[in-house]
């Protein structure tokens, strides 16, 4: 048999469950999924190899318009993904607004030739009735396209999309190494952490400010030290992030701990500090020095 290998970009508006589809696809917690909208800020790569094919997944931001130029990089990641790529895959939801960006839905009607799947998300809050309209309302809005009811929370209906992928893949000798699981550095997957604590433990603005830069990376073979540091937008959010006597850094730093010992299977020391690097989400330079705008 051919070896088959193809790119797999997951596209949709935040808050359909594309990162925890990617995560079940993969079977790895590759990307951050939590209950907050625009959780997923870059274009993340989560590969799945066996001897006979492999797939490139990537997770994309939620698509949105852009208010500041976080979002503005964000929406490029979201765009860049309808270029080279071998199968789509538009996540949707059973209660989300149908014409939410109808003008991204129009970019994805012109790739007239990839396969594109649309995927109904969150189907155990719906009856049948209610997705038969729902796919029939999608079959017109993205034609050609093939509809897959699935249910993350459940893990419903993702083995059938997996195997769709797979009979759909080119033949192709595999784009990275057998062995390869994702294409960032493990210090990305540490800053990913310890946000996604952010987003699960700050409310309001507060998630949406914050940057997190690994500073030091250091693995022994028993203990993983790291030095983490919190750029916030403005003096005020510094002391929120902080806390009471430090009681709040420190639970954000003592459940990344526990985590990040899970997530590298080590013991992990982890020391936070909090910057305030004023506008940063406005400033292109900065940006750039947080990985952005690449």
């Amino acid at each position: 048999m051919a070896h088959k290998s193809g790119f797999v970009n997951i596209v949709g508006n935040p808050n359909v469950g594309k990162s925890t589809l990617m995560n079940i696809f993969v079977g790895e917690k590759i990307s951050i999924a939590t209950f907050k909208s625009q959780t997923t800020r870059h274009r993340i790569m989560g590969i799945v190899n066996l001897p006979d094919y492999q797939i490139v997944f990537s997770d994309t931001p939620g698509v949105l318009k852009p208010t500041y130029k976080l979002q503005e990089s964000m929406r490029s990641f979201s765009d860049s993904a309808l270029t080279d790529v071998d199968i789509l895959l538009y996540v949707t939801d059973s209660i989300e607004s149908i014409e939410k960006n109808a003008d991204f839905i129009e970019s994805v009607n012109r790739l007239a030739n990839t396969p594109k799947l649309v995927l109904i998300n969150k189907i155990d809050l719906i009856n049948q009735e209610k997705l038969n309209e729902l796919a029939d309302t999608w079959s017109e809005l993205i034609p050609g396209c093939e509809v897959f009811p699935v249910s993350a929370k459940m893990k419903f209906g993702t083995n059938n999309v997996l195997e769709r992928i797979k009979e759909l893949l080119p033949e192709s000798p595999p784009y990275f190494d057998k062995d390869q699981l994702t294409d960032k550095p493990m210090r990305f997957f540490v800053s990913e952490i310890i946000r996604e604590k952010i987003l699960l433990y700050y409310d309001k603005e507060i998630p949406y400010s914050v940057e997190v830069v690994v500073d030091e990376y250091k693995e022994a073979p028993d203990l993983v030290r790291i030095l983490a540091t919190i750029n916030v937008d403005h003096d005020s959010q510094k002391g929120i992030i902080i806390g009471k006597g430090g009681f709040a850094l420190k639970k954000v730093s003592s459940e990344a701990r526990k985590s990040l010992e899970k997530f590298l299977d080590k013991k992990v020391f982890i020391r936070i500090y909090v910057n305030v690097d004023k506008n940063w989400r406005n400033s292109s330079r900065k940006l750039s020095r947080f990985g952005y705008n690449q």
